[in-house]
């Protein structure tokens, strides 16, 4: 059973610094594609970052471009978010996902809450 467990969410003030995990089990953690995928308040999923861990290749949205950084820790199969120079544009819902170029997103974790204010 594929199961994708966030943590590190939390209350953090403007220009802070956060670093999301998403442990990871039930599949072949070193041969996938992963996302973080984040949801504002009122707002639609909005794609932040993809890692593939098979080549290590990492792609950012624009709006977290170098402030953001994806990675994996393949023997603790265990995917990151570093998160520098938050901003109250940056509260959401952050969700880790798995995906595969035939399935597309196929799952997901539960999210965890970032919440950016003073």
């Amino acid at each position: 059973e594929v199961q994708l467990v966030e943590s590190g969410g939390g209350l953090v003030q403007p220009g802070g610094s956060l670093r999301l995990s998403c442990a990871a089990s039930g599949f072949t953690f070193s041969n996938s594609a992963m996302s973080w995928v984040r949801q504002a308040p009122g707002k639609g999923l909005e794609w932040v970052a993809n890692i593939y861990n098979y080549i290590g290749n990492a792609y950012y949205a624009d709006s977290v471009k170098g402030r953001f950084t994806i990675s994996t820790d393949n023997a603790k199969n265990t995917l990151y978010l570093e998160m520098n120079s938050l901003n109250s544009e940056d509260t959401a819902v952050y969700y880790c996902a798995k995906f595969t170029w035939v399935t597309g997103y196929d799952y997901w974790g539960q999210g965890t809450q970032v919440t950016v204010s003073s």
